[in-house]
């Protein structure tokens, strides 16, 4: 199956050129946004969107807090966020006011009755969605449109927290449907989170730019389904995230290779469990792989 071409760099463009650049259609509204009470309302811009802090440049310190043993349910300290690997490319992100997101929802996420409030999901494959999901999750984002090509434009502020996409193009028998996949950013406590999704090419410099500074980023490795590892390392390389989570790689011999690939490039760090913490003041000061291990959410 032929992939998609590569598109050069170019310049790296600002914030308000990749803005204007990207003419994306909205998707019909899935959800209603809970009431917002802040304590202090933030500048807006002229569209009425709170403006991302994704784009400035952060100063990063040493140390990170790996949890091997960590219940879901555990309180998350204050400015941080914690990631917690589920399986495949399904991660919890849990915030310190309590705050859940599942990304890649596909219906399942272990023997727990627990229901997250916001789940992000793709389409290239069933095995990152679902067209079930419990009827108490509040928020439901799916990557792609309803009408075929064109792009789903997400841009939730649930306060603690703002959750936005960057639609990329996916492979779809023999073809190619453009916008349908969704990198979701998840800004919080000052931190840029990013999941790349089911990514089937590397971004164009509009979508670079788009995405801003991640601080954060998950990544698929399989090589195959997906990006090509070269392809994979290349745009790693080109975000230099402080902390990268290998997901989507199916087996050890594929992480593996991955991580042989970065190495030189980024620390590598194996912790042995599911989970990290991590806030803006205790990101590493080189870049680092952190390999969580997938495990199912089951309750306390």
């Amino acid at each position: 199956m032929p992939r998609l071409p590569f598109v050069p760099f170019g310049l790296v463009f600002s914030a308000v050129l990749a803005a204007t650049c990207m003419k994306i259609a909205p998707v019909q509204a899935q959800t209603q946004l809970l009431p917002q009470t802040p304590q202090v309302q933030p500048d807006r811009t002229s569209t009425g969107r709170i403006p991302s802090h994704c784009i400035a440049l952060a100063d990063a310190t040493p140390g990170i807090e790996y949890l091997h043993h960590a219940q879901f349910t555990d309180a998350v300290p204050p400015s941080s966020i914690r990631i917690q690997y589920i399986e495949h490319s399904e991660f919890l992100l849990r915030t310190v006011g309590g705050l859940s997101v599942v990304t890649d929802y596909n219906g399942y996420i272990g023997p727990t009755v627990f229901v997250p409030d916001v789940v992000t999901m793709n389409h290239a494959h069933s095995s990152h969605w679902t067209d079930d999901p419990p009827k108490a999750v509040r928020h439901v984002l799916p990557g792609w449109h309803d009408q075929y090509g064109l792009a789903a434009d997400h841009y939730l502020d649930l306060g603690e927290m703002l959750i936005r996409n960057v639609t990329t193009d996916i492979r779809s028998f023999g073809s190619v449907e453009e916008n349908g996949n969704s990198i979701f950013v998840f800004e919080v406590e000052g931190l840029c989170v990013g999941h790349l999704g089911h990514l089937h090419h590397e971004p164009n410099a509009a979508q670079y730019a788009a995405l801003g500074r991640l601080d954060v980023v998950m990544a698929a490795v399989d090589g195959s389904m997906t990006v090509d590892q070269a392809t994979m390392v290349r745009i790693l390389t080109r975000l230099r995230s402080s902390i990268v989570i290998p997901m989507h790689w199916f087996g050890r011999g594929t992480l593996d290779r991955f991580l042989a690939q970065m190495g030189g490039q980024f620390d590598i760090v194996r912790p042995g469990g599911s989970a990290l913490t991590v806030s803006l003041s205790t990101l590493p000061q080189r870049p680092t792989i952190v390999v969580l291990e997938p495990e199912l959410l089951r309750d306390p």
